[in-house]
């Protein structure tokens, strides 16, 4: 699948007009750790590989997910291949075994809002980096990617989203750690 996704920054009023106008699915609470591989740099690929632990209602669930490399110039769109884990620290432990290491841990509460054909609004609050705002559509293939990026653009757009971002969270927070002298 490919997972079409535009991203800005958002503030109090935009997160409030999302909450007037679609319907909340759930909040959720975010751990997302990322990880290098061992003999190719995902920076240059633009690739990533996490485990995301995902908490809402008192439930638990943990997903193994590998994202490719972008596919369009004017937004987050990738394949992205997702399993369910059962256990993160053991998958954390295999990875480790590996060679993988460990880059970073981000953490955030997300809102999930449905909006219509299966178009979803995120309102993240990013530690570290503050409120964002993510709308997606999930695709077979690219023949769609232009146009559903023009939808969900225009959408955002409505919602007084001016500023878009294409870079991940984790490229911002590494970016941010090297700007204030973090990183180690």
């Amino acid at each position: 699948m490919i997972e079409i996704e535009v991203k800005g920054y958002a503030n109090e009023a935009v997160f409030e007009r999302v909450r007037e106008n679609f319907k909340l699915i759930r909040k959720e609470y975010h751990e997302d750790t990322y990880f290098r591989h061992p003999c190719r740099d995902f920076a240059e690929t633009d690739e990533a590989l996490r485990i995301r632990i995902r908490r809402f209602n008192g439930h638990f669930e943990a997903f193994l997910t590998y994202k490719g490399p972008k596919i369009d110039q004017n937004s987050k769109t990738r394949m992205e291949i997702e399993v369910p884990i059962s256990d993160p620290d053991k998958h954390t432990e295999i990875l480790r075994n590996l060679g993988f290491e460990e880059v970073l841990t981000i953490e955030k509460t997300r809102e999930k809002y449905y909006v219509d054909k299966g178009i979803i609004i995120d309102l993240d609050e990013v530690n570290g980096l503050g409120k964002f705002i993510e709308i997606e559509a999930l695709a077979e293939g690219k023949e769609v990617v232009e146009e559903t990026v023009k939808i969900l653009r225009e959408i955002l757009e409505s919602l007084g989203v001016e500023r878009f971002e294409r870079r991940s969270y984790l490229e911002l927070m590494l970016e941010r750690e090297v700007e204030h002298g973090e990183a180690g």
